[in-house]
């Protein structure tokens, strides 16, 4: 998007990233309500980037779609009335736990400018080594 001229649809923006295009929308709402991208409705209407890359975080959208489970290790209930799945739950929680926090801490040190430049650079990279196949078009997708 970073890219783009203009206002990217949503239909374009999903074909790029393999997903159907009513999921994008629901993901982009809440890139739109932490204020990353606005909708312009209408003709030639689509999602724009709001602010600079540099000002976006990893850690930014995974707040802004939702802090979804990053580790899911061990039973999904909360509260197992097995006792394999209270012993496996105990033994991976701290691990877990770790394992999501340094995620996060990772996350909050990467911008989205940073990995705009980096497939940039890697793009630069694979067209100096004469690649003639076709790399998935990646020009859409929120970066």
């Amino acid at each position: 998007m970073a890219q783009d001229e203009g206002p990217a649809t949503s239909e374009a923006l999903a074909a790029a990233m393999n997903t159907n295009p009513v999921v994008l929308r629901r993901l982009m709402g809440g890139l739109r309500d932490a204020g990353f991208v606005v909708s312009q409705k209408g003709h030639g209407g689509g999602w724009v980037l709001s602010c600079a890359l540099d000002r976006i975080t990893l850690s930014d959208v995974y707040q802004a779609l939702g802090a979804p489970k990053l580790v899911s290790l061990g039973f999904r209930e909360d509260n197992p009335s097995c006792l394999v799945a209270l012993a496996v739950n105990h033994a991976l929680a701290g691990a877990a736990h770790e394992a999501e926090a340094l995620l996060l801490k990772r996350f909050g040190a990467v911008t989205l400018a940073t990995l705009s430049a980096d497939f940039h650079r890697r793009m630069a990279q694979h067209k100096a080594k004469g690649h003639t196949h076709q790399l998935r078009d990646h020009s859409h997708e929120v970066i």
